[in-house]
């Protein structure tokens, strides 16, 4: 029925709580199962399956990525998510800790680490994170360079909490960021857009730190952090915009092509 309401997502089989991207990732290998989709075949619109299931935008990209990192789908930038390889029966979606679940996590620890670190941290400690500031912003040393400062930034002030359950949380949420698939992939796209560590948000956790203002030191990162999470969300909405702009571009030229007969 035309007007039949959307289906939300389900919880897992077993009854355990499970995340919307999760249970959607779950029904969309189904489908693939049952023969919905064959290899080659192109999914429905972004936004036409966020209608059709029942959840946000952001939901179905996270569960395209999860099915993705596993090699059942393939997305085209400008065109598309398409059906890569087909699962059979016993196949289940692996999924690993996503980049927003991290960047949540690393908003609570991160803050708080940063606000022990305010009161601990050394004048030489700080004058490497000044350092460290001034690799994130030197563009000549190309990205890696730029990523590995942002990196060493973050665990130095682990390490200044003078909390070694602190600092090995950090350091485990930093390890999960590279190893966990579906991080990986959100954050090497983000890199593709030319999205570069932001200068000015570690220069105000570096001045709060400077300042020993553990309060300040807190809100700042959690402010970084969570602008990281909106340069996530507009990385991978910026997919959805260039499949818009793809299909304006072919509307455009059957009109031209028609005004030209």
């Amino acid at each position: 029925m035309a007007n039949a309401p959307p289906r939300p997502v389900e919880a897992g089989a077993d009854g355990s709580p499970e995340r919307l991207y999760q249970g959607l990732a779950r029904r969309l290998l189904a489908e693939l199962v049952s023969g919905k989709y064959r290899i080659g075949d192109r999914l429905p619109a972004e936004r036409e399956m966020a209608v059709e299931y029942g959840v946000s935008r952001p939901t179905v990209r996270e569960a395209i990525i999860a099915l993705e990192v596993q090699g059942f789908m393939e997305v085209r930038v400008g065109s598309g998510a398409y059906v890569r390889k087909l699962p059979d029966s016993a196949d289940a979606p692996a999924f690993d800790v996503s980049a927003f679940e991290l960047i949540e996590a690393r908003m609570l620890v991160e803050g708080e680490a940063a606000a022990l670190a305010a009161t601990q941290l050394s004048e030489e400690e700080l004058d490497q994170l000044e350092t460290l500031l001034a690799a994130m912003a030197d563009e000549a040393g190309g990205m890696p360079a730029q990523f590995e400062a942002d990196r060493q930034f973050h665990l130095l002030i682990a390490r200044g909490a003078r909390n070694a359950a602190m600092r090995h949380l950090v350091e485990e949420l930093w390890r999960m960021r590279g190893s966990s698939p579906e991080s990986a992939l959100l954050h090497a796209r983000a890199r593709d857009a030319k999205i570069t560590p932001v200068v000015d948000e570690h220069s105000a956790v570096l001045r709060a730190l400077r300042a020993r203002d553990a309060a300040g030191a807190r809100g700042a990162m959690r402010a970084h952090l969570g602008a990281v999470l909106d340069h996530l969300l507009f990385t991978t909405e910026e997919q959805a915009v260039q499949e818009a702009r793809a299909k304006v571009a072919v509307k455009r030229a059957r009109f031209n092509t028609a005004r030209a007969i």
